[in-house]
């Protein structure tokens, strides 16, 4: 039997979580609740901060309890609607939200790849902030409660974002990718590049950092030699680890191509 508790605060709902299991849109819980697998507690709160939106200047906010759908109205969010429009179908996306993106199992997950790319970090309850992609190599553990992921805003064209499934526009990822590459002086600096279903988790591409970083367009076929260095990918029912090495470097290189004709 599955009991759900319900509190107040997030800071109540962290001091409940020895046992338990988090609900926050349900889109990943709810199936285990059904098949009779879910923890016997289950601890949720309708803290209103989970659901706050801050952009203020370069700096953006997003409450752990912000759904898809939320991210989809903002006109100030525009940089991340490609990102939520393929999450899903309406209504995953209506219920779906940050905070559970981020502990989706493989190969769910897809917002957090452009996360890991904007640099964010994930605001902890009772335990300060900690960078996302360090938060995805120790999520096997036992998961914290997050209060909201935040990052800096970034500038016109630096951002991109590409999702290859078999399905569309709404199959599950063979593998997503997600770059930033701000330019100085005509050279990219301070490129991030992360991949989903490439791994247990989302995780950086270090190999394709290394190679753009310092450089212009004509490192491109570089990155996309390097795209797979450093990354695990695994063999399921969508692609065999094989086939998704081969590939990375071409559409990381597609998707590169794409953000330097402004699209």
């Amino acid at each position: 039997m599955t009991t759900v508790e319900t509190y107040a605060t997030l800071a109540e709902a962290a001091r409940a979580m020895s046992g338990a299991a988090y609900l926050g849109g349900g889109t990943v819980l709810m199936r285990d609740v059904n098949a009779g697998t879910a923890p016997g507690r289950i601890v949720r709160t309708g803290d209103p901060a989970l659901a706050e939106i801050r952009v203020q200047g370069e700096g953006v906010s997003l409450g752990a309890g912000v759904t898809m759908a939320q991210v989809l109205a903002r006109a100030d969010l525009a940089f991340l609607h490609p990102v939520a429009r393929v999450i899903g179908g309406p209504q995953v996306r209506q219920m779906g939200t940050v905070g559970g993106n981020l502990f989706a199992p493989h190969p769910y997950g897809d917002f957090t790849v452009a996360l890991i790319a904007l640099g964010a970090r994930a605001m902890l309850v009772g335990q300060g902030a900690r960078a996302v992609e360090d938060l995805m190599r120790d999520r096997q553990g036992r998961a914290p409660l997050v209060a909201s992921v935040e990052f800096a805003r970034p500038r016109e064209r630096t951002f991109g974002f590409l999702k290859v499934s078999r399905v569309k526009p709404k199959g599950v990822s063979v593998m997503s990718i997600a770059v930033l590459a701000p330019r100085e002086g005509g050279r990219f600096r301070g490129v991030r590049v992360a991949f989903g279903a490439m791994g247990p988790a989302p995780m950086r591409g270090t190999g394709a950092e290394r190679a753009l970083e310092g450089q212009g367009p004509d490192a491109f076929a570089r990155a996309a030699a390097q795209a797979a260095e450093g990354l695990d990918p695994p063999t399921d029912a969508l692609a065999t680890a094989w086939y998704r090495r081969e590939v990375a470097g071409v559409h990381l290189r597609r998707l590169l191509e794409k953000m330097e004709r402004g699209q």
